[in-house]
């Protein structure tokens, strides 16, 4: 069976895992999203009994599978139909409800296997891998408890299931009901088919309870509200970051070394996620999520910021190939860490304050910012108005080479420009006087220095003539009113050149890869906003439509996909694309007073 991304995600906000269409665990790290893959046959297909790195529940002489999410939450089921008639159903969680005053987000995965008709035959395998698949952990037995130990954690699968048939992965006829509960090494004090049920109810309950609280368009409602659920997924409880996404090293495209750990918070993300909460009204996440880029951006040293972080805030994140995953479909390296932590990336600083500035606007928030924050941010604004001229690996972390990137210019001048709006806002004349001084120089040398005369648009890079997909968002940022005519031409330098079909491309020349070959799925988002912000609401609706049919079978868009066959790559689930799909249809549906 070859690995695809048809894959669901489940999780509580602690720890996350993907299933994919047989009811597989193919993807789990443990004990959070950044940690040792138990579960990673993601990026190792298995062929036979011996493998390891996954959890399966077999139908035997299986012929069919259905799958599909509990309205509005995110329980998986799965339904696996056999020759003979005989239909068996999983349900896929990971506990999340308030209990005691609290969240309760434990490491744990419950699967409840049950008989829906007929006489199946199951059989249930489960191998957890540690050490990046180095080796199958360790097993002991209870009476009615599995063991799985690894040098730095020991899981236990409690169940009501026969420990015999288990271990030896024997086939049985499914009679009623069974539960797997994979958590902590911890005795669970009662009975689990009730205990998992009652998890259950309460999980479900939590996610009806967060969705009824969002703010959401009248069109592609189901769509939004699956997107706005993965994104709380991707959210790492404890510290209120977001992760780019669940997995690692999925490529980019086709035997591409384009391969990449995405388990960490990138700031350039922050900016988008940020209004996609905001435009939610999913105010508690985005208030966490506030707080752990607050915490970075006024704890940078010196004024310098990199451009990713781990969830827990550290700045390490040294870059390993790991040679016991041969990767996605064989399609290595594996990478644990990412290296551009070290990167120089100057559109960081606007990113993190454009984020940061909601705390001293949005009233809705238990905490404002005030001038001892403010006083905090001058030193990223400091760095901007210093660097706004100096090359940089870009947006897209170029590894092998630096120029003057237009985009970080624009967000280095969008720092500048907020924290102008901030000292106004605070009553501070002299800084707010200061940094629109700031805003309009860097303003000023934008305009002389990346704008190409020959080709009507702004470019790249300062003196370039290459085109660059972040210069959609010229717009977005502020930089460039919807009606000025130097947006419009922009844009249209940019079909002429990066725009691939339905598909717009971050870029075409050749990095240190070559040429990318697949569509950046959130670029071509980006372009949709562009359409709507110049009046062009019909072509917006098109594209919009069919990205929404390039989704999986469950809703969910990975990083990149194939302009030719529809086919998503790269990591998986991609908070980025996510996010723009939450953005789109908010921007260009039809107004709730004017739907009816």
């Amino acid at each position: 069976m070859r690995n695809d991304l048809e894959l669901g995600l489940i999780g509580n906000c602690s720890i996350g895992a993907l299933i994919n269409r047989q009811a597989e665990i193919v993807w789990c790290c443990v004990p959070r999203f950044d940690g040792d893959p138990v579960f990673c046959s993601l990026l190792r297909e298995h062929e036979d009994r011996q493998d390891f790195g996954y959890c399966a529940i077999e139908l035997v002489d299986g012929t069919s599978t259905d799958q599909f999410y509990l309205p509005n939450s995110a329980v998986l089921v799965t339904r696996l139909s056999d020759a003979q008639g005989g239909i068996i159903e999983i349900t896929d969680f990971a506990p999340r409800f308030r209990q005691y005053d609290r969240m309760f987000t434990p490491m744990m995965l419950i699967r409840r296997i049950r008989r829906v008709q007929g006489t199946p035959r199951i059989r249930l395998m489960v191998r957890p891998a540690c050490e990046y698949g180095q080796r199958p952990c360790d097993v002991t037995c209870g009476s009615n408890h599995i063991r799985y130990i690894s040098p730095d954690l020991v899981l236990r699968l409690t169940t009501d299931a026969s420990i015999t048939m288990l271990r030896e992965e024997l086939p049985f006829f499914l009679d009623d009901t069974l539960t797997l509960i994979l958590g902590p090494d911890e005795t669970i004090p009662a009975r689990i088919s009730e205990l998992a049920l009652r998890f259950q109810d309460e999980t479900l309950a939590y996610w009806h309870e967060w969705v009824r609280d969002l703010g959401i368009p009248f069109e592609w409602q189901d769509e939004v509200i699956r997107a706005a659920i993965t994104l709380k997924l991707n959210t790492f409880e404890d510290t209120g970051a977001i992760v780019a996404a669940m997995t690692t090293s999925i490529p980019e495209a086709a035997n591409t070394p384009r391969t990449w750990d995405y388990r960490f918070c990138w700031l350039r993300d922050s900016y988008f996620v940020v209004n996609a909460l905001n435009r939610l009204g999913a105010t508690k996440t985005m208030e966490r999520y506030l707080g752990y880029l607050t915490n970075i951006s006024a704890g940078a040293p010196g004024g310098r910021i990199q451009p990713v972080f781990a969830i827990d805030g550290k700045a390490g994140l040294d870059e390993r190939i790991v040679e016991s995953l041969p990767g996605y479909r064989g399609m290595g390296p594996v990478r644990r860490g990412n290296q551009a932590f070290e990167q120089v990336q100057h559109d960081v600083y606007g990113s993190a304050i454009l984020a940061v500035t909601h705390i001293f606007f949005d009233r809705r928030l238990l905490r404002g910012g005030d001038t001892a924050l403010f006083y905090r941010l001058e030193p990223l604004g400091e760095t901007a108005a210093l660097v706004y001229d100096q090359p940089d690996a870009g947006l897209w972390e170029l590894r092998g080479s630096a120029r003057v990137h237009t985009f970080s210019s624009v967000m280095c001048w969008a720092a500048c420009d907020r924290l102008a709006l901030i000292a106004d806002r605070l009553g501070l004349n002299d800084r707010a006087g200061y940094w629109r001084e700031q805003a309009d120089r860097i303003y000023t040398t934008i305009y002389q220095r990346a704008w190409n005369e020959e080709k009507q648009s702004f470019v790249a890079s300062f003196e370039g003539d290459a085109m660059d997909a972040s210069l959609l968002l010229l717009h977005d940022v502020g930089f460039l009113s919807a009606d000025d005519p130097c947006f419009a031409s922009t844009v249209a330098a940019i079909e002429k050149e990066l725009k691939r079909g339905q598909y717009v491309y971050r870029y075409v020349e050749a990095d240190d890869f070559g040429e990318p070959e697949n569509a950046f799925t959130v670029c071509t988002f980006w372009y949709i906003h562009a359409l709507a912000a110049l009046g062009r609401q019909e072509e917006a609706r098109s594209l919009f439509e069919n990205l929404l049919s390039k989704r999986n079978r469950l809703g969910l868009l990975a990083e990149h996909i194939d302009p030719v066959t529809g086919e998503q790559w790269g990591n998986f689930v991609q908070t980025y694309s996510m996010v723009g799909l939450i953005n789109a249809a908010i921007r260009l549906s039809k107004r709730w007073d004017h739907a009816f």
